[in-house]
């Protein structure tokens, strides 16, 4: 039951938020704050209503701008595990329930960049959700799947990456560490090719996870 009002919250949170957010009215109203916090708590509540003011005050700045403060106010929460956070061994949270916890794995951190750069108007097309093999230390012996986000300024550009591992937002080719696998949003599903936009393979329908996440929503 906790969960699925966390998935009702963060349904009214995204998608009327994404129609509404125009101009110096407040993204969420007295109310959603209030359910929030009587859910949640008072630091919760907190940490929303710093999102919702990151989301307003950088909203009319250039996409580079966007993407460096998303990246920032997300990562500055802890890396935690689904197990110690959900008791599950994959669990994809919601940017609420990444708020609730302040902290979580890199599936959650990435789409609650995804989520917010799109609620802050940047266009669909340009981001990606992207599963990576990552050497870890740098060498071939130690291979961790993960997610990051990846952010393309126009068709042909080479993408920079959102990681939750590191601070800084770097374009792909300086990322030798991250091997791309395949790529997802709400609009398509692409298997990489080396580091460009890959190769579409179908619909995001086919990504299990992701499609339960969208569901649980709008529910």
């Amino acid at each position: 039951m906790q969960t699925r009002f966390a998935f009702i919250l963060t349904a009214l949170l995204l998608f009327t938020a994404a129609v509404c957010f125009t101009g110096n009215d407040p993204i969420f109203s007295k109310e959603f704050l209030n359910r929030i916090r009587d859910r949640y708590g008072d630091r919760t509540m907190t940490r929303v209503m710093e999102w919702e003011r990151l989301m307003r005050a950088f909203s009319d700045q250039a996409e580079r701008i966007k993407l460096e403060r998303v990246n920032e106010f997300f990562n500055q929460m802890a890396n935690v595990a689904d197990s110690a956070n959900w008791g599950q061994r994959d669990y994809w949270a919601t940017p609420v329930e990444l708020l609730a916890v302040a902290g979580g794995d890199c599936e959650d951190f990435a789409i609650a960049k995804y989520f917010s750069l799109k609620m802050m108007a940047v266009p669909e097309d340009r981001l990606r959700l992207t599963y990576v093999r990552a050497y870890a230390g740098g060498t071939s012996l130690t291979i961790v799947p993960h997610l990051v986000l990846v952010y393309y300024s126009d068709p042909d550009a080479e993408p920079l990456v959102l990681d939750n591992l590191i601070s800084e937002i770097k374009p792909a080719s300086a990322r030798s560490d991250l091997v791309p696998t395949y790529s997802f949003n709400a609009d398509g599903l692409w298997q990489a090719r080396e580091r460009n936009r890959g190769v579409r393979i179908g619909g995001p329908d086919h990504i299990y996870k992701w499609q339960d996440l969208l569901r649980r929503m709008e529910n």
